[in-house]
């Protein structure tokens, strides 16, 4: 160490310039005995087994999660598949509907009609013994009301006293 002084007013003393060091403490890791060094390896443990614990959960929640999912798709696939036999039923039954429109139009002819009248149900033509004739008048008979003539020829306040004297 240098020691001097500086000129001026005030004597003082300079401290060198060196650096400084600190002292650091030194963390002791050392344990001074076995129930130290047991309570360290059961907690140490303890940690180990939480976090085995929190991975088998988050393997859980992911299992049940994909299940759902291929559940779900299960049953979107089955909805499909029923649609699809749907649709093939419906389109069954529209052929089958233009089939017997068609055969509906065919059966409609007058022969056949008259045919299937003839042989299932027995019916014959009229025979002339069979018609009646009726004769009418040529003229028209009707009578006109003389009552609807009287009221539509009243005047309100007339319809009025009469409703009140109780004529009608």
């Amino acid at each position: 160490m240098i020691n001097y002084y500086e000129y001026e007013t005030s004597p003082r003393k300079e401290e060198p310039i060196e650096p400084v060091r600190k002292r650091t403490k030194k963390k002791e890791n050392t344990v001074h005995n076995k129930d130290d060094i047991r309570k360290k390896i059961r907690k140490a443990q303890v940690i180990e087994k939480r976090k085995n614990v929190k991975h088998i959960i988050e393997i859980g929640i992911v299992f049940v999660l994909l299940l759902t999912i291929s559940y779900r798709y299960a049953l979107i696939n089955s909805r499909f598949s029923q649609k699809e036999s749907l649709k093939a039923s419906l389109a069954e039954l529209q052929k089958q509907n233009a089939q017997l429109k068609v055969s509906i139009e065919q059966g409609m002819n007058i022969n056949n009609i008259e045919q299937a009248a003839k042989e299932k149900l027995g019916m014959q033509k009229l025979d002339n013994n069979q018609k009646v004739y009726i004769t009418l008048q040529k003229k028209d008979y009707v009578e006109s009301s003389t009552d609807t003539e009287n009221n539509e020829e009243d005047s309100w306040w007339q319809k009025l006293l009469k409703t009140l004297k109780g004529e009608q």
